[in-house]
This record gives C-alpha cells, sequence and structure tokens, in this order.
C-alpha cells in the first residue's frame, strides 16, 4: 500500500511541475534577477517568443505565455532588461499573437524552470 501511496505522489509531483505559471517581475538592478533578458526586434533572432497574457491562470507551462506581476514576491521569475544582446542569458521577442508563443532554441529552456 505505501508503495502505491509513494508512486502516487511522485506522479503527482511530476504532473504539477509542468503546469507552473511563467509569472515574471521586471527588477530594477541585474543582480535581483534570475534571468536577464534582451528584446530583438525580429521573431527570427530570438530563443523565445513571448505572449503577455492578461491573466496569470493562462501563463501555464514553459511554453513563453508570461503573466507581468505587479509584486516580485508573486513572481516565479524576476528579470531584468538589458540594453545590450551581449548581456543577456536570453533574447526574447514580444509577439501580439497566443499562437506565436514558444521556443526558437529550446537550448535555453532550462532558464525558465
Amino acid at each position: 500500500m505505501k508503495k502505491y501511496f509513494f508512486l502516487f505522489v511522485f506522479v503527482l509531483l511530476c504532473c504539477f511541475t509542468g503546469l507552473q505559471a511563467q509569472t515574471v517581475f521586471n527588477v530594477n538592478y541585474k543582480s535581483d534577477a534570475k534571468v536577464k533578458v534582451y528584446v530583438a526586434n525580429y521573431k527570427s533572432d530570438a530563443d523565445l517568443v513571448v505572449y503577455k497574457c492578461k491573466y496569470k491562470s493562462d501563463a501555464t507551462g514553459n511554453e513563453g505565455l508570461w503573466f507581468f506581476t505587479d509584486y516580485k514576491s508573486d513572481a516565479k521569475f524576476p528579470i531584468f532588461f538589458c540594453d545590450y544582446k551581449s548581456d543577456a542569458d536570453l533574447v526574447i521577442f514580444f509577439s501580439e499573437y497566443k499562437s506565436d508563443a514558444g521556443w526558437r532554441n529550446s537550448s535555453k529552456k532550462h532558464l525558465l524552470y
């Protein structure tokens, strides 16, 4: 019985870790950020295409659906917007369409886990 209980808990944890919201907060200092981000002018230059969600519940998974919080404590990822691409950990492009959101360079996916 204990064996099945632990298996059940393990499966639940695996399922819910992938469903965490991508909530972000824009910090003023590089040292306060988990991820340094540069905003590209073209989608082809980006590692990740981001869509800004209106509601926190829409920003699920790790597929570029971001919800910007009003408070740092509410965010999973404090981010800093860099002026130069060379200073950034991640290059993003903001899209007007939710269907465009997603990774173009999946090798950087680990930055937002």
